[in-house]
């Protein structure tokens, strides 16, 4: 496949004209969230809060397009399909990053073997890579071991940093998130994206100014001279930020204050359907769970106590009173806007208090047991209040969680370090394809980022084997019925218990325009303060 921008280049240069009396009209953006980045490291900890605000300063090969999120052009203007396992990008020229030095084919090719270090968390982006190649200063070859059928979309989340600026800054190994060993790159930033980093005080304030480097100044409509993100915990100073006018955007609001967000005439809300499924993970690799009334075994290795907790849920109730409606049951560990999502493979198991204490008993528990269970506290929208209404749902059957509620900075990393009975994750798909959640999630852990996040370390060589088979069938029908069957397996082998997927609300002030996004993210080429 040949992938031609001249049509795009054209627009661009009419955006160009079009967009040139916007500089005298610039300004600042000021935005929250419950949370703030665990680090500036484009390699360290894949998840959506950091992969957000990296996308300000580090651009990709390859970007969606924030309407029909289909794959176009950004670092690399055009891609072929040379062989089922090699893809030719030609990179754009005269690029710089924003101390101005110039982005060359090395930079890309150190930064996608950056992505393959043993510390990187992002090695589910580099599958099948086996080496990349430059062929010229301003082409490069990606050559995998195996078809790819995925890899344009995989290139979509592996940001490019300059090769010099690492080797300077004893920075060519990613930060290992796991540990508190820090790189330079751990707090500082240099990218090619249309923003640089001015100051980052951890859990207070990032301010971000324009690259005045950044190739695509004027191509995309936005006006923003300045971001400033503040990390608000608490729902109601965030909400009370932004009805007050101190912030323009809050990308988590309260559930509760949006009714008052769409009465307030300067303010305005937008939803839609994110492509993340909320799910329970569950240690099914100790033969002793840490802190169990149940000694000498681990109850959670049995599927009839995982299912017995997933149909304890009554997700009808968390829906409409945790969630107030902005959720989609899930019986699937992905969402519809996936490939490979269908409504056969997403029906849950029913909500059953019956069937679930029948379920323990059978498995040796009739009277429960007591178990450790690890939630986030601001990472998702009511997190705490889903963990605590699971907790209450399971009381019923017996079983006794004793929930913990972390912040994010030690939430991720301590379930990384698999140090959960039982805990909440939610998985986004980048790549908009099943495989990307089946290989993360459901295959067993390994190398080449196998396993990844499959934190309760289940494992099935059953479903190894039939994921092993996704990964390397290109015939479109043939690889969608792969993935079906893959995931009507999961719903009986129940290696996680999905919750729900997610409806996003954003509220913000009605002089913003930024195009509301399934992967929760903010389009900051494109954004305008009016």
């Amino acid at each position: 496949m040949l992938h031609k921008s001249t049509p795009w280049l054209l627009a661009a240069s009419l955006a160009l004209s079009a967009a040139a009396p916007l500089a005298v009209q610039a300004k600042p953006f000021r935005w929250t969230r419950a949370v703030d980045l665990s680090s500036w490291d484009v390699h360290a900890q894949n998840v959506g809060v950091n992969n957000a605000l990296h996308s300000a300063i580090y651009d990709t090969l390859v970007e969606y397009n924030s309407k029909t999120f289909k794959p176009e052009p950004s670092l690399a203007t055009e891609w072929k399909q040379v062989s089922p396992t090699q893809l030719r990008l030609t990179l754009r020229q005269g690029v710089k990053f924003s101390d101005g030095s110039l982005l060359t084919a090395d930079d890309v090719r150190f930064s996608l073997e950056r992505a393959k270090a043993k510390s990187s968390n992002y090695a589910v982006y580099t599958l099948g890579i086996d080496r990349v190649e430059k062929v010229s200063p301003t082409v490069i070859d990606i050559f995998s071991n195996l078809p790819n059928p995925v890899l344009v979309n995989q290139l979509t989340e592996l940001r490019i940093l300059s090769k010099a600026w690492a080797e300077k800054n004893n920075s060519v190994e990613p930060k290992d998130i796991r540990n508190k060993d820090e790189t330079y790159a751990h707090r500082h930033a240099l990218g090619t994206g249309p923003f640089q980093l001015k100051e980052w005080t951890p859990d207070q304030r990032v301010v971000l100014e324009p690259n005045p480097h950044w190739w695509g100044q004027g191509k995309f409509g936005g006006n923003v001279n300045q971001i400033i993100y503040t990390p608000i915990k608490s729902d109601a100073t965030r909400m009370a930020a932004l009805l007050s006018g101190e912030v323009d955007f809050v990308l988590d609001p309260s559930l509760q204050d949006l009714a008052r967000v769409r009465q307030t005439a300067q303010l305005k809300v937008l939803e839609g359907p994110e492509n993340r499924t909320l799910f329970l993970g569950m240690d099914q690799f100790r033969d002793e769970l840490p802190g169990s009334s149940v000694k000498g075994q681990n109850p959670l290795k049995d599927v009839r106590v995982r299912k017995a907790l997933y149909q304890a849920i009554d997700i009808a109730s968390i829906q409409r009173v945790v969630q107030r409606g902005l959720a989609q049951p899930a019986g699937a560990l992905v969402a519809p806007q996936v490939n490979g999502w269908t409504r056969k493979a997403d029906t849950r198991w029913p909500y059953d208090v019956k069937a679930a204490q029948q379920l323990l008993t059978e498995a040796g528990y009739p009277q429960g047991f007591e178990v450790d269970f690890a939630c986030s506290a601001g990472r998702y929208i009511n997190d705490e209040q889903l963990c605590q209404a699971i907790t209450a749902q399971w009381a019923r059957v017996g079983v006794k969680a004793r929930l913990r509620s972390l912040p994010f900075s030690t939430y991720f990393p301590m379930i990384q370090r698999n140090e959960a009975s039982i805990y909440l994750l939610g998985w986004g798909v980048p790549t908009f394809d099943a495989f990307y959640s089946l290989q993360s999630l459901v295959r067993s852990p390994g190398a080449g980022g196998d396993g990844n996040f499959n934190l309760g370390r289940f494992s099935s060589p059953q479903q190894d084997a039939l994921v092993e088979r996704i990964r390397k069938e290109t015939d479109l029908v043939t690889r969608n019925g792969l993935i079906e069957k893959a995931l009507l397996q999961d719903h009986e082998l129940i290696s996680h218990i999905p919750l729900y997927h997610q409806i996003i609300p954003w509220a913000l002030r009605q002089n913003v325009d930024v195009p509301h996004r399934a992967d929760n993210r903010i389009d900051w080429r494109a954004l305008r303060v009016n």
